[in-house]
């Protein structure tokens, strides 16, 4: 059992996270559940196992882990999943985060998502101040989306997304290319995206959890996408940083935004800013590293979170210079864990 919860007091600005290379960690990902409406083939097994529930923080104890790294300088946080609005009453732990959007010590609540569920939540999300959202889309072929994912509909996601538009929010789409999947379909998402006011990015295949199949069957190095999309599109260099792993251009044949997030064929960890928080209260100072903290353990040993704030400075001061990403035929999974555990 949690300790119980109750509403942390007023506090004073305190040292910011500093990690052992001088990065300040000002960003946290937080996956609320590793369950997910959807099996897409580079993510996770159709007969996954998720967690049992009662190995998952509650809301509320999410909602004080968010306040202890808020009280240490994190200006955003992104909630993911699984998909985060499988969630049983997420619309609680939003709820009570958008309070830090209306004190200014939160810059920005942000959320990556299917898109399943957008549809029913996007009218409360923008009045919550949930200014943008991530939406993962591969394909918009319906049935190329229906094999990827083994059982989502598209029209359903397109749904979502035109409410979340409507609704007032900026949606981003991202794509993992896919080898002999989506790659001859790129050209045309963007152009659709941008055709839309939307900002698109690509991904390359990651490395996490096994997965039915061989990856190296789905890797498509991003340099050959930027190559043949350059026989298209004029790509401008942008100076964008965003202290995460996207590096920018600006389409001039459309005027929106591509982004290429390439954690095998180009590392992008000399300016991380970001650690994740899992369900299950483990810390991960880095996406492509087993190393974690056990915070649940302090969260719950008291309810003053002096305890838990050690652990959170305990945790940066190992967090590692970057990833050691490698994608290879007859090479297990770089981590044993599936990417609906850290939330991406």
């Amino acid at each position: 059992m949690g300790v119980a919860y109750a509403e942390p007091a007023a506090s004073k600005a305190q040292a910011p996270l500093i990690d052992p290379f001088q990065r300040a960690i000002t960003y946290l990902r937080i996956s609320v559940t590793d369950r997910c409406d959807l099996r897409c083939v580079y993510c996770m097994s159709d007969d996954m196992t998720f967690l049992p529930k009662r190995d998952l923080l509650t809301l509320e104890e999410l909602d004080r882990l968010c306040g202890v790294f808020i009280d240490r300088g994190v200006r955003k946080l992104r909630i993911t999943g699984g998909e985060p609005l499988v969630r049983r009453d997420i619309m609680h732990l939003f709820r009570r985060l958008s309070r830090h959007l209306g004190t200014g010590a939160l810059e920005e609540l942000t959320m990556t998502t299917n898109g399943t569920q957008l549809g029913r939540f996007a009218s409360e999300l923008a009045e919550l101040g949930i200014k943008r959202v991530n939406v993962s889309l591969d394909t918009l072929d319906p049935d190329k989306f229906r094999a990827v994912t083994r059982r989502g509909d598209l029209k359903v996601v397109l749904d979502g997304i035109e409410k979340a538009r409507k609704a007032g929010i900026k949606v981003k789409i991202n794509a993992v290319a896919l080898k002999g999947v989506n790659e001859d379909e790129i050209a045309d998402m963007i152009a659709w995206a941008h055709g839309d006011g939307m900002d698109m990015t690509l991904i390359e295949v990651m490395p996490l959890g096994e997965v039915d199949g061989d990856r190296t069957d789905q890797f498509l190095p991003l340099s050959v996408a930027r190559a043949r999309l350059e026989q298209r599109y004029t790509m401008i260099p942008l100076p964008d940083r965003t202290g995460g792993p996207a590096r920018y251009v600006r389409i001039a044949e459309t005027g929106g935004r591509l982004g290429f997030i390439t954690p095998l064929t180009h590392n992008f960890c000399e300016s991380c800013n970001r650690v994740r928080l899992t369900c299950t209260g483990k810390l991960y100072m880095c996406l492509g590293q087993e190393d974690a903290a056990d915070l649940r353990e302090a969260l719950r040993a008291s309810p003053d979170d002096a305890l838990v704030t050690q652990a959170v400075i305990d945790a940066i001061a190992r967090k590692p210079k970057g990833h050691d990403f490698v994608i290879e035929r007859a090479r297990p999974a770089a981590v044993p864990r599936h990417m609906s555990v850290t939330g991406g």
